[in-house]
Parts: C-alpha cells; sequence; structure tokens
C-alpha cells in the first residue's frame, strides 16, 4: 500500500484506484455486452433470414432450383433496405440466385455441413454473413445471407462502435462528482479524528491538564485516544510531583539560609564573611528562581488585569539603579513616557522584566549602561554591551538550567526560562538578537489592551 501524508488521504487515494478501476470496468464490460448481445441478435436475424428464403426454394428435375419469392421479399432485397443481401449456391459454389446481380455473397465461400460465419470488405462495403447448408432434391446447396454494415441503415454497429466514446462524456463528470462528494463523506466522517489531532497539538508542558475528546470518535481510534489520555494522566502526575518536589524544596532550603547568614554576620573575620556572604547570595538567588518556577508551572499567575507596562519598567530600574551603581554600571528608561496599558500580571511583568535587566548587568561591562526602553505597541526591549549571543545559542538560553559556562557559580540557568514561560502565559513572545556595535538586546512583545 502506497505510503500516504494522512488517513484522509490514503483513502481517498484508494476511492481514486477504485473509482478509476470502476470507470474502466464497467464501460469495457457494458461494451463487451452489447458487442456479444449485437452479435448474437445479427446472427438470429441473419438464420431468419435464411429460414426465410429457403422455404420458397423449390427442387425440380434435372437438379433444377426454382425461387419463388414473394413480391414484398423480391423488393426488399433488390433494393437493399437494412443492407441485407442473398445468394445461393451449390456444392461447386455456382451461383444459382442471388440479389447483387449474379454475384456472390464477397467472402461467402465457406463449404460443409454446418453454419458458418463471415465478415469480409467489398470496397467500401463491409459484409457480415452466414452460410447455411440446404439439402434439396438430394444435393445441397447453401444459402448465403449477409448484411453491409457500412449501409446507413445500419445503426445497432454504430452505436456499439461508438459506446465508448460516448458513455466517456457523462462516466467522467459522474466519477468526479462521485469523487467530490467522497471527500466531503470521509472529511467529514474524520472531523472528530482531525480535532482530536488538533488539541494533541495544543498539548505542551503548559497545557498539559488538556484531554482528547472521546465521545465522537470512530471506534477504531478510540482505543488509541484513550491510551493518549492516560499517557498524559500520568505524564502531568510525574510534573506534578515534580513541581511539588522543586516548591518544597526550595521552601526548606529557606530556613538554613536564614540560619547560615546569621552565623555568617557573627564571624570576625570580615574577608572571610564578605566571601561567603556573596556565595550565600548566589544560592539565595538559586532558591528565588527554583520557586518562580514552581509558582508558573503551578499555573499561580493571578488575575490577569489592565497593567501599565512602562510604570513596571520604571520600577524595575529604579529597583536596580543601586545594584547598578555599586557595579559601576548605568541603567536608563527610554522609550514612551506615558502609560502603555497591556492586558496581564503585573508582578509576573516585573519579574520577566528583571530577569532580563539582572542579565543584563551580569553580561554589560564596567563604564557601560544596560538601557530598558518601551514602546506604545506593547514592547519592552533591554539591551546591553556584552559580548552577543551566538545565533547558535539563541534558542538554547530560554531552557532551563543551561548555562553557557558551568563554572560559573552566579546563577542555574533559569532566569531566561521564567522570562520565556511569563511571556508565553500572557500571549507574547520573546525574541533575542544582537546589537549593532556589540550586545544584546531582549525583547518582550506583548498584546495592547
Amino acid at each position: 500500500m502506497p505510503r500516504a501524508g494522512s488517513i484522509l488521504s490514503r483513502i481517498l487515494w484508494l476511492h481514486v484506484a477504485a473509482l478509476v478501476a470502476v470507470a474502466v470496468a464497467m464501460p469495457l464490460a457494458t461494451y463487451l455486452l452489447l458487442e456479444t448481445t449485437a452479435n448474437g441478435f445479427e446472427n438470429q436475424t441473419l438464420r431468419a433470414h435464411a429460414e426465410s428464403i429457403a422455404a420458397y426454394l423449390k427442387s425440380g428435375p434435372d437438379r433444377h432450383f426454382r425461387l419463388d419469392l414473394p413480391p414484398d421479399l423480391r423488393t426488399f432485397y433488390q433494393h437493399g433496405f437494412d443492407g441485407f443481401a442473398y445468394s445461393i449456391v451449390d456444392g461447386s459454389n455456382r451461383v444459382l440466385f442471388s440479389s447483387l446481380g449474379g454475384g456472390q455473397l464477397p467472402g461467402g465461400r465457406e463449404t460443409g455441413d454446418a453454419a458458418s460465419y463471415f465478415q469480409h470488405r467489398a470496397g467500401r462495403a463491409i459484409y457480415y454473413g452466414a452460410s447455411f447448408p440446404l439439402r434439396r432434391g438430394g444435393e445441397t446447396v447453401r444459402i448465403q445471407v449477409g448484411q453491409d454494415l457500412e449501409h446507413p441503415d445500419v445503426i445497432i454497429d454504430d452505436i456499439v462502435a461508438g459506446y465508448l466514446a460516448r458513455v466517456a462524456w457523462f462516466t467522467i463528470p459522474i466519477l468526479l462528482v462521485l469523487l467530490i462528494i467522497d471527500i466531503l463523506i470521509v472529511r467529514r466522517a474524520l472531523l472528530p479524528v482531525t480535532r482530536a489531532s488538533d488539541m494533541a497539538r495544543a498539548i505542551d508542558p503548559g497545557r498539559i491538564n488538556l484531554r482528547l475528546p472521546d465521545g465522537n470518535v470512530p471506534r477504531e481510534v478510540r482505543p488509541l485516544v484513550l491510551a493518549v489520555n492516560q499517557a498524559l494522566d500520568r505524564l502531568e502526575e510525574g510534573f506534578r510531583a515534580q513541581r511539588e518536589f522543586t516548591a518544597d524544596a526550595a521552601h526548606e532550603l529557606r530556613t538554613p539560609l536564614a540560619v547560615l547568614r546569621a552565623r555568617i554576620d557573627t564571624l570576625s573575620d570580615d574577608d572571610t564573611a564578605s566571601a561567603l556572604r556573596n556565595d550565600l547570595e548566589n544560592m539565595t538567588h538559586v532558591v528565588n528562581q527554583l520557586l518562580a518556577v514552581a509558582e508558573l508551572e503551578a499555573n499561580i499567575a493571578g488575575v490577569m488585569e489592565t497593567v501599565d507596562l512602562h510604570e513596571i519598567c520604571s520600577e524595575v530600574a529604579a529597583g536596580l539603579a543601586p545594584i547598578a551603581i555599586a557595579q559601576r554600571k548605568d541603567i536608563a528608561l527610554t522609550g514612551a513616557d506615558a502609560p502603555v496599558l497591556v492586558c496581564g500580571n503585573a508582578p509576573m511583568l516585573h519579574r520577566a522584566v528583571r530577569n532580563l535587566a539582572e542579565n543584563a548587568l551580569r553580561h554589560t561591562p564596567e563604564g557601560t549602561s544596560i538601557e530598558i526602553d518601551v514602546s506604545r505597541e506593547g514592547l519592552v526591549s533591554v539591551s546591553d554591551r556584552g559580548t552577543g549571543i551566538a545565533p547558535a545559542e539563541r534558542e538554547l538560553i530560554f531552557r532551563r538550567f543551561w548555562r553557557r559556562d558551568r563554572s560559573r557559580a552566579d546563577g542555574a540557568g533559569l532566569g531566561l526560562a521564567i522570562v520565556s514561560r511569563i511571556v508565553e502565559a500572557h500571549a507574547g513572545r520573546v525574541e533575542v538578537r544582537n546589537r549593532p556595535g556589540g550586545g544584546a538586546i531582549f525583547l518582550i512583545r506583548l498584546a495592547a489592551a
């Protein structure tokens, strides 16, 4: 069986093959039936003519034969109505009587004691005839009856000969209509399967609670749908266990970190305390990111409302300004100076923009600045003056726990993954490109309210 891209295309190709086979077989079978019927009818007609002529053939003494046809039959054969003609020959093929002016029917030279049929072309005429033996006066004669198939009064052979050409004019449109009806019927029959396929395509780690509908699915496909739904149940259970473990682990780590911070503050060695305090800040940052991931995966994004994107970016810039100054870097807010309203969750959008700004601060060199730009179309761009992002890494950086430099201990590779998940929850998209002159630009595209 040929491979096809879908069940629909496979069924339709098989139907097309079946319709083509039927389109060829039915006319041929009908043609053969018509030809057989026409030949049988012609043979019966020839025999009837021969029997009619034999009834008026009389034998006399000295092998003398007399043919007394009634006036209507004599006129019929003399004028060649319907293309019929006859000839009567003796055992030595001598013509005794003929409607062809004394000549014998072309092709009618068969001998023997059984009836025989012949077809012979003579000029423009094509004679189809039969030769019937007849015993008269102790001698066998043959009555030959034929019909000129090219005669204008002969229509049966014309109908049979032109059948295939004529039947195609209405057979092909009928088959095309049947094919169109077939397509509509198959598409309607597979509509539940198509809908289930579309829903399956929409299932991802963020919408793993979706299940395929099995109400109107065909009986043959229902076991597959049920198996997929059961697999999704197990997968959702595994994701839930993973999220719960991540949240529980992050919560449990907060208390030891707080105790550790208190003990570090009591150390008398300021250099050691400062180094430990930096390590502790990194650990706290990782724990907070784990909690953010657990919160996002649990779909605790809060209520969606109309929020001011410009105000969110202003708060992020103001909150990171002391950190930037301490690192001898600058942070600037550009773009629209009026409210930019979008539909979303303010704390989550704040976290996404802050993660991008913190990432930019981490990679931009001292003495440079990062820029947070807000446009009226709901576009936020965060740019830095770092080394930029290689094209091969632009998809990898949004994966969880992916880091370009594994030797660094200032993060777990979750910041950009959190940004991607938040933007996805807001039906937006995040992009990255390199900045002319060096650096990277991260874009968040959101729909305006």
